[in-house]
Formats: structure tokens, C-alpha cells, sequence
């Protein structure tokens, strides 16, 4: 029995050149949900690949001085693709929407419940 899937061609690996390293405590995140996040440093970067620049961004428990280099590997068949970023969770949006949501559903079971009681 044949695969049908093409063969992934290897990362490579090129040097990324921190542009910011701003720090974020997470404190939004705790006041919405009631948990505390940890604390952590945004990184930015950005990187060379096939003769364009890139840009990118990850989380840090520790400060990256601007302008300090790092290796890191990217997709040659999709050079955006890189494998600090990779990692990162797309957005926040989600866990927000969720509740939200939640949030609004209990506020109408509780009227409903109230108004049950007269």
C-alpha cells in the first residue's frame, strides 16, 4: 500500500535578530478570568529567508537584549513558517469568547431562575 503523502523537505536553519523584548504580565487575563498567568517577556524578531525578511514573535521567561542573534530553523517550502513561532498560540480571542459566553449564559439561568421564584 502506497502513501499518498509528499515527503516533508528538512527546516532550515538561519540566524533571527531580536527588534523588541517587551514585557507582559498578564494582568488583563487575570481580571477577566480570575486566574493569575505567569509573567513573561514579548519577543520580536525577525529573520532572513530566500532573500526576504521575515518577522516573528514567541514568548520569553527570560529578557533578549534588541539586537541579539539566535539560530533558528523555517519552512524552505513556506519561509513565514518558522519554529519559534510555530509554538505561539494564533490568538487569545478563544479562551476570551468562551467566557463571554459563559458569563452570559449563567446571568440568563440565574433571571430565569429568580423570575421561577415569584
Amino acid at each position: 500500500m502506497k502513501s499518498s503523502s509528499t515527503p516533508k523537505a528538512p527546516w532550515l536553519e538561519t540566524q533571527a535578530k531580536v527588534t523588541s523584548c517587551t514585557y507582559e504580565s498578564g494582568a488583563g487575563q487575570a481580571l477577566a478570568f480570575g486566574i493569575p498567568t505567569s509573567k513573561h517577556f514579548r519577543i520580536t524578531f525577525t529573520y532572513y529567508a530566500h532573500g526576504q525578511s521575515y518577522t516573528g514573535q514567541f514568548s520569553s521567561p527570560t529578557y533578549i537584549e534588541q539586537g541579539e542573534t539566535f539560530p533558528i530553523t523555517y519552512n524552505p517550502l513556506a519561509p513565514h513558517e518558522n519554529s519559534k513561532s510555530a509554538a505561539e498560540p494564533t490568538t487569545k480571542t478563544p479562551l476570551f469568547a468562551i467566557g463571554v459566553i459563559g458569563s452570559i449564559i449563567l446571568s440568563l439561568i440565574w433571571l430565569i431562575i429568580l423570575r421561577g421564584c415569584y
